[in-house]
């Protein structure tokens, strides 16, 4: 064993009550650290979960038409210089080489093509407005997967068949296999038969949302050939801005992501971010002075053996060495108790509250990564705070410290 080691070993041994007291200090603020770090880390996972669980990354649509101006000279005498643009509803046409473009775009999972617009759906005396989405679903599944949240009947939208959301299902009074009576805006219509029932934990689509062919959707909106929009979903939810300018420059559409349309909420998880590492900094900071505190006790204890390692040929370098790994030590030791204390604390939260299905209202992201990340910030903190110690130490004169002691 290494002089070094064993020295400090032996000096943390002497001062057990201290050594116990500060590997207190030290589990407890790592498990704060973890705990509060997991549970903000897994409400924040919670929340994009649901946020995107019915809503693309990024979203293609077309440009908008813009008023035109009839006259730039003021000479001419007109009673209006801007001319409305036609009413008729945006649409991106030939978009089969635009899907294949922006799956190709680096990042890009799957896309899929929509149609999208606005009807009425009618059930005896009950009228509704709904959202009608035309769809391919097995393109449209795999960037909102709509099947995995199907209450009752499957996700099929062949010809008149159509998938309604649960609150639009209780409020109509249907069930799989009802007929269901749709208008739009242009006056066409149609019957359709309820192949299936959704839930994507948001009232108003659950309440809006009606799901149909692309075909019958182009058809009813008058979009023959063409789509609404394009829907993408990428790799990782965090790059969907960066790839959604990609999108836009190689097609020349409009693309927003998720990041764009939910600002308020990437404002809330900053805020949330910069709270959790506020409160981590603190608590370590306590720690730090807490190991840094015990460490100068311990060198003033320890004056007389330190003068005698001096005097009999311990250099100084070895000598704060030896307090360098007892801080050390004690970060580690500490942290790996910590994490036991943070997980545990973890695991009661979430259990106190759990949602109709079974899932915890608190979530906790536990992984390895948040433990690794635990480990070395608590032992890099403990030789920190053995620096000014161990330096003390280094400068002590073993004549006088001997003499005194």
């Amino acid at each position: 064993m290494p002089f070094e080691l064993f020295m400090a070993l032996r000096f943390l041994r002497e001062g057990r009550m201290q050594t116990l007291l500060i590997l207190t200090g030290v589990a407890f603020g790592v498990g704060v650290m973890i705990f509060v770090h997991a549970l903000i880390s897994g409400l924040q996972d919670t929340l994009i979960k649901q946020t995107l669980g019915s809503q693309a990354h990024v979203v293609v649509r077309p440009q908008e038409d813009r008023a035109r101006s009839l006259s730039r000279d003021p000479s001419v005498s007109i009673a209006s210089r801007i001319e409305k643009s036609s009413q008729r509803t945006p649409s991106i046409d030939a978009w089969q080489p635009i899907l294949e473009q922006i799956e190709q775009v680096p990042g890009v999972v799957a896309a899929a093509p929509t149609v999208a617009g606005s009807a009425f759906v009618t059930e005896g005396n009950v009228s509704k407005s709904v959202a009608l989405r035309g769809v391919d679903p097995a393109q449209f599944v795999r960037v909102i997967n709509v099947a995995d949240k199907i209450r009752s009947g499957e996700f099929r939208v062949h010809g008149t068949e159509a998938v309604i959301g649960a609150e639009l299902a209780k409020d109509l009074g249907l069930g799989v296999g009802d007929k269901l009576r749709m208008v739009t805006a242009a006056g066409r219509s149609d019957i359709f038969t309820i192949r299936g029932i959704f839930d994507l934990g948001n009232k108003d689509v659950n309440q809006r949302w009606v799901f149909v062919s692309l075909r019958t959707a182009q058809t009813m909106l008058d979009l023959v050939g063409s789509i609404s929009t394009i829907e993408v979903r990428v790799k990782q939810v965090f790059d969907a801005e960066a790839i959604s300018v990609e999108v836009a420059s190689r097609t020349g559409l409009v693309a927003d992501s998720w990041m764009k349309l939910n600002q308020q909420l990437l404002i809330g998880l900053s805020s949330q971010n910069s709270s959790s590492y506020m409160i981590q900094f603190f608590v370590m900071l306590a720690v730090t002075l807490g190991i840094a505190s015990v460490l100068v006790v311990s060198v003033v204890q320890k004056s007389r053996e330190i003068g005698i390692l001096k005097a009999t040929g311990t250099s100084t370098r070895r000598v704060m060495r030896v307090f360098l790994i007892q801080g050390g030590i004690v970060g580690l030791l500490g942290a790996v108790i910590g994490s036991g204390i943070g997980t545990v604390l973890s695991l009661i939260f979430s259990s106190l509250a759990k949602n109709p299905d079974g899932s915890p209202k608190f979530p906790v992201d536990l992984n390895a990564g948040l433990f690794a990340t635990a480990l070395a910030v608590a032992t890099v903190t403990g030789l920190l705070a053995a620096v000014a110690p161990a330096r003390r130490a280094a400068r002590l004169d073993p004549a006088t410290v001997i003499r005194n002691g």
